[in-house]
């Protein structure tokens, strides 16, 4: 049975860093076998213990929504996507181990900037981040990268991170060559796909995603003139909406990041799972959005922040 705390290949638990980690080493070390995955066991451990509430100046993660199990399938999605590039690629240039690894930290880190810093004294979610978490998340891998041993790759990882966020125009992201931007174009693929294709995805997008939309002023928006444009009314509607919003993901995968996605079939030897399970999850919102009837939606998905604040010592 496909359980809800596992990847799209019913293999993984995506609740888990130490299963995630192992299965990205595997990946790894089949594509170099003469590198050494310490910087990549040293970050999944520094993300564990983020999200958890263990690093030091930090509390723990509080977005549902965003939690570690997003991160810990973005960050898996992101390594099939490089292993399906470099396993395909004719008459191009190799990604190679550096840039594997720094994919990997990116993706990693990608939302922290969903997490407050224990100097945040106003803040009371990290949702309240949401307009500008991709920035915050640049600035922790600035300060990051440095402690990994790659400190020549911190401003670049910095500008990385903006291709799974919409604070800068993909087009508009300055990075260092045509490598580079495949690289930030299987990052933004992977952060679209790995969310998309979630078992729970409807469940989580009703539940979790829309509190976290009204708590960052997303649900609406106030205008110059102080007219308040309401986007999603409610959960529900937000739901109803979803169809149309796949549509546009689509042309964002396709046009903006260079149909990244498509290495996926590369790495599972041509069928590309997290398409279909995308669009499995479109057919059956597009029947609810017609049916009205959102009780079809039954799924519970794992709850992550229990676990994080129960290991932190958090009541």
């Amino acid at each position: 049975m496909f359980r809800n705390d596992l990847d799209v290949t019913d293999t993984v638990k995506t609740t888990d860093p130490k299963d995630v980690n192992r299965e990205i080493d595997r990946i790894f070390l089949d594509l170099y076998p003469e590198a050494t995955t310490s910087a990549l066991d040293r970050a999944f451990g520094d993300a564990d213990r983020i999200y958890r509430g263990e690093m030091s100046g930090f509390h723990a993660c509080d977005t549902a929504y965003h939690d570690i199990q997003h991160v810990l399938d973005v960050t898996l999605a992101m390594a099939r996507l490089i292993d399906g590039y470099e396993r395909s690629r004719v008459g191009t240039d190799p990604l190679g181990k550096n840039l594997f690894q720094l994919g990997i930290i990116t993706a990693l880190f990608h939302d922290v900037g969903y997490i407050r810093r224990e100097s945040e004294k106003q803040a009371q979610n990290g949702a309240e981040f949401t307009l500008i978490h991709v920035s915050r998340g640049a600035q922790f891998l600035k300060e990051y990268l440095p402690m990994v041993g790659m400190p020549e790759m911190a401003d670049i990882a910095a500008d990385l991170v903006h291709f799974t966020g919409y604070e800068r125009q993909v087009k508009s992201i300055q990075v260092p060559g045509l490598t580079y931007r495949l690289l930030g174009n299987l990052l933004g693929s992977a952060d679209i796909i790995a969310q998309m294709a979630d078992r729970c995805y409807l469940e989580k997008c009703r539940d979790r995603l829309y509190p976290e939309f009204v708590t960052g002023g997303i649900a609406s928006k106030t205008n110059a003139d102080g007219k308040v444009d309401v986007i999603f009314s409610s959960a529900e509607d937000l739901l109803l909406k979803t169809p149309g919003f796949y549509a546009g993901a689509e042309r964002r995968l396709k046009e903006d990041l260079g149909n990244g996605m498509s290495y996926a079939e590369n790495h599972f030897g041509g069928q590309n799972l997290y398409v279909e399970g995308a669009e499995k999850n479109m057919r059956f919102a597009t029947i609810v959005r017609d049916e009205k009837d959102f009780s079809m939606l039954k799924r519970t998905p794992p709850d992550t922040l229990a676990s994080t604040a129960a290991l932190a010592g958090v009541k």
